[in-house]
């Protein structure tokens, strides 16, 4: 039966945008739903914000910090309204460009603004509009995982998607949440004069991360001025004027406002996924290695399927996905997905720890290699010697890579891309 499109996309995050651009420019039907704004998590409340705070904060800190490279340090003016301001003007460009629904709908997808809701696995309900399509693609995302902590809602909170929306940030926080988003935006707002604790319920930050390397970066947080409280679980939070009180058995947290980074929950709710049949997981829509759900019209990539919460895992996944739709061979999803948290110095992470290696291959198999940047020439020159490359191989292979130092982001990539050659460290330096 004769279909008036090949392809919804529903949502236009950082998956859905990757989605319907390929798919339109192999010569498919395409059309996109988007309930919000184009761009998604990424471009408004993730990626670009945080980012660009980030890159003011370490701008601040260069300067309190001069005199390690032999400047005059000095102490900079900060006007977090306009760091804010600067941050949502970055925003508007690329929303004005590249994330424009316009450039979508010159490449001819017809782009829907309103909730979607799936009736069948070839039907989308979008805007009072019914899309009749061969195939689906959920890029619907995430949200922030609240935790149900007595007297939380009562005082009130902030979350990425709030905090970023603000005309200026408090004066203090306490973050709940020790992972990538709350060490990034401890350490930024910390350096922006923004007084931060920042609490976690484990023993340590960032805990899939390499444990040596965490601890050279969370006393690197605490140096700056980052009071870190790690195996604290909050037990109450209460508000008394204008300060917020967070209770743990440890002691008590104050500030002007609390950030939770506590996780993230998928995007399902209004899809009516659950009503087709379609499999929920604990972390997301549950699909197979073609990205498939359980309804074989249907498929998932980004958040949504909980697989890795990360925006280049979530436009890789939409392209196979589109992929494995429309052409006669299939690709896996892949399950080796480097990350990067991008603290100072930024910490990078692809494939397993020691410890995975150590359970996966045996102990006697696996050696761990370690350079400290203090042994470096370079970082020695860039005064950025505080950091790490560990590299895990088992037997001969290398099975992991982890770093912590400048641009470790973009040093992992051809770390990464020996790992996947299943490459003997050896022939690294070939």
């Amino acid at each position: 039966m004769s279909r008036r499109y090949d392809l919804v996309v529903v949502g236009l995050g950082s998956g859905g945008i990757v989605a319907a651009e390929f798919a339109a420019r192999i010569g498919l039907r395409v059309a996109a739903v988007e309930r919000d704004r184009v761009g998604g998590d990424c471009l408004w409340t993730g990626c670009v914000p945080s980012k660009a705070v980030i890159a003011s904060a370490r701008t601040a800190q260069g300067m309190r910090t001069a005199a390690r490279v032999g400047l005059r340090p000095v102490e900079p003016d900060i006007d977090l309204a306009a760091v804010w301001g600067r941050m949502r003007s970055v925003q508007e460009r690329i929303a004005e460009t590249d994330d424009n629904p316009d450039r979508f709908r010159a490449m001819g997808v017809q782009v829907f603004e309103g909730e979607a809701r799936l009736l069948d696995g070839h039907t989308v309900e979008a805007a009072g509009t019914r899309l009749d399509t061969r195939f689906i693609l959920l890029c619907t995302g995430s949200r922030p995982a609240i935790p149900p902590i007595d007297g939380l809602e009562e005082a009130g909170y902030l979350t990425n998607e709030t905090l970023f929306a603000l005309e200026r940030p408090p004066q203090s926080l306490v973050v709940l949440g020790g992972g990538p988003i709350g060490v990034e935006m401890a350490q930024a707002c910390n350096r922006l004069g923004i007084g931060v604790t920042l609490l976690e319920l484990g023993p340590s930050l960032l805990q899939r991360d390499e444990p040596k390397l965490v601890e050279i970066l969370t006393r690197r947080l605490v140096a700056e001025g980052v009071e870190v409280r790690v195996d604290t679980e909050v037990e109450r939070v209460r508000k008394d004027g204008a300060r917020k009180f967070v209770d743990a058995a440890a002691g008590t947290a104050v500030a002007d406002d609390i950030l939770v980074a506590t996780g993230r929950r998928p995007n399902v709710g209004g899809l009516g996924v659950e009503e087709l049949g379609i499999k929920l997981g604990d972390k997301g829509i549950g699909v197979d290695s073609r990205l498939r759900t359980s309804v074989r019209s249907v498929y998932a990539a980004g958040d949504v399927a909980g697989r890795f919460l990360f925006t280049h895992s979530a436009g890789h996944e939409a392209a196979q996905a589109v992929r494995n739709m429309f052409f006669p061979w299939h690709a896996k999803a892949v399950s080796f997905v480097p990350w990067c948290t991008f603290s100072d110095p930024e910490l990078a992470h692809a494939g397993l720890t020691a410890t995975e290696a150590r359970a996966k291959y045996g102990a006697g198999k696996v050696r761990v290699h370690e350079l400290p940047l203090e042994r470096s020439d370079r970082a020695r020159t860039d005064a950025e010697e505080e950091g790490m490359v560990i590299l895990v191989t088992a037997p001969e292979r290398l099975v992991g890579a982890h770093a912590l130092g400048p641009a470790a982001g973009e040093l992992i990539h051809e770390l990464a891309f020996a790992i996947r050659q299943k490459a003997k460290l050896h022939e690294l330096s070939e």
